[in-house]
């Protein structure tokens, strides 16, 4: 199983990309909700409570007796099987404004949904209210500023494609149904980062509610203090309603795709992979795979993603074909979008995942052994182990600049495990993952914020943001004194 075939696999289309908001509260009589609160404890939300609430918004309120409960519930991953209390559908930044205050009035625990592509999970919780960004889907370009607006609840293919067509684009991530707010917020690894840095790196203005109920702006020279913890530090200091991005020109046709090749004489591949990667332009972008392949047996794939003059693109990728015979080669010329597979948003997978990462400084012989001999003593018919570039103008970047700190990595490493839902995988798959990640991590150096588990300690926490954390537990103190958002990579007020 590829992972990039399992991040764009679907158990179903949306029938629209839009999820328009109803006022159900006429429909729907209000029942009490048993719920809970941010310490924890059991609380009760009156059938006035829900009442009311429903009354003042544009979008929608939905709890475990309305009929598209266990629709409006379903997370991207479907082995996140979460229930909560109450899910409030926010039709824009007013509805925001009111779902937050109404958490912070009633002490509810309380997490976010944008895309609902957490890796971890933590788009819901159960028996908890979710704040769900869901029908704020929108992307309006401007093509003489070359800047991009972008509602919370966007997804990546959605940005892409509306950029394409002024010949534009911006970093985004590698799966097109991820949403655009959780991936910037974690800073935002993607096929053009090399060239053009991270996500983050290209905001130029957050719109967002903090906890205190207020609508902010946070740019340059807006609330500086908040536009540099954005970048970077998670949704950890409120609920980002939309984004401005600025964007890069980019040629109609650039050159990628993927080369797979037999998994033998692996170490000798990641070595060359090694190499091409150090002495790699900008504009080159070089990820390796190595995975259970279809039927059977073991893969190598690399996935490339070249943005300069296309003329000298088969010079530039001449090293990954002097690899050997491989089994598939779909590089060549192609749009940024297909590159992207930006028209595949299928909105839901019908895989379970469990996926552990951290950064690399390098590729050593020693961390080479480490991956190969792992791989080679715990046989797996759904293993992934994922290498993904990192350096160029992303290192760049000063480490204190944003409050993505990990500028100095040269690559992120996965340790993924995927298996059919329903199926009975996920001990086994999340057992290989927890072995491989025993033997990795050792070689690793903080990790990707957007990696983060629901069960990661403030230690891990603190790696994750590494010396930007005391800043932002300042700033976190300032935003979000009692820790109303902290389903994330969390950091603790000051």
């Amino acid at each position: 199983m590829k992972r990039r075939t399992f991040f764009a696999a679907g158990a179903a289309a949306f029938t629209g990309l839009v999820i328009p908001y109803r006022r159900s509260f006429a429909a729907e009589p209000a029942a009490a909700v048993p719920i809970l609160g941010m310490d924890g404890r059991q609380l009760t939300l009156s059938a006035a409570d829900i009442q009311d609430l429903r009354a003042s918004l544009r979008g929608e309120v939905i709890t475990a007796q309305s009929p598209n409960y266990d629709a409006a519930r379903r997370l991207w991953i479907p082995s996140f099987d979460r229930h909560p209390a109450l899910i409030v559908r926010c039709a824009g930044a007013g509805d925001v404004k009111r779902a937050v205050s109404f958490a912070v009035s009633h002490g509810l625990l309380t997490t976010v949904r944008g895309g609902g592509h957490s890796l971890s999970g933590q788009s819901s919780i159960d028996h908890a209210m979710v704040i769900d960004l869901t029908p704020m889907r929108m992307v309006e370009v401007d093509p003489v500023a070359k800047r991009a607006r972008v509602a919370a609840g966007s997804l990546l293919g959605q940005l892409d494609l509306e950029t394409a067509e002024f010949g534009l684009a911006t970093t985004a991530g590698t799966v097109a149904d991820t949403g655009v707010a959780g991936l910037t917020l974690g800073g935002g690894v993607g096929r053009l980062g090399r060239k053009f840095g991270l996500t983050c790196d290209n905001v130029t203005g957050f719109e967002l509610v903090t906890a205190d109920g207020r609508w902010q702006r946070a740019t340059a020279s807006e609330n500086p203090d908040l536009y540099w913890a954005l970048r970077g530090g998670g949704g950890n200091f409120g609920v980002v309603t939309s984004f401005e991005y600025q964007l890069h020109e980019l040629a109609p046709v650039i050159y990628g795709g993927t080369i797979t090749y037999p998994y033998e004489h692996v170490r000798e591949k990641l070595q060359a992979y090694a190499d091409i990667t150090a002495a790699a332009p900008d504009e080159l972008n070089v990820d390796v795979d190595l995975e259970a392949a279809r039927g059977g047996g073991r893969d190598v794939t690399f996935s490339v993603c070249y943005c300069g003059p296309l003329a000298d693109a088969e010079k530039v990728v001449a090293p990954l074909r002097k690899l050997g015979k491989p089994t598939e080669d779909k590089l060549g010329p192609a749009s940024y979008v297909k590159i992207q597979g930006s028209a595949q948003m299928p909105g839901y997978s019908d895989m379970g995942l469990h996926v552990k990462g951290g950064f690399l400084p390098g590729l050593t012989p020693q961390l080479m052994d480490a991956i190969v001999d792992y791989i080679e003593q715990n046989p797996s018919d759904s293993f992934d182990i994922g290498i993904e570039s990192m350096g160029g103008a992303i290192s760049r970047v000063a480490p204190d600049a944003t409050a993505f700190f990990h500028r100095g990595a040269k690559y992120n490493m996965l340790a993924v495990g995927v298996w059919k839902v329903p199926g009975d995988g996920a001990e086994r798959n999340g057992a290989w993952v927890r072995g491989a990640w025993q033997r990795l991590e050792p070689f690793t150096h903080g990790h990707y914020v957007n990696l983060a588990n629901s069960d990661d300690g403030e230690s891990r926490a603190r790696a994750a943001y590494g010396d930007n954390y005391a800043r932002l537990a300042d700033i976190k103190k300032r935003y979000d004194a009692n820790n109303l958002f902290r389903f994330n990579a969390n950091i603790k007020p000051a």
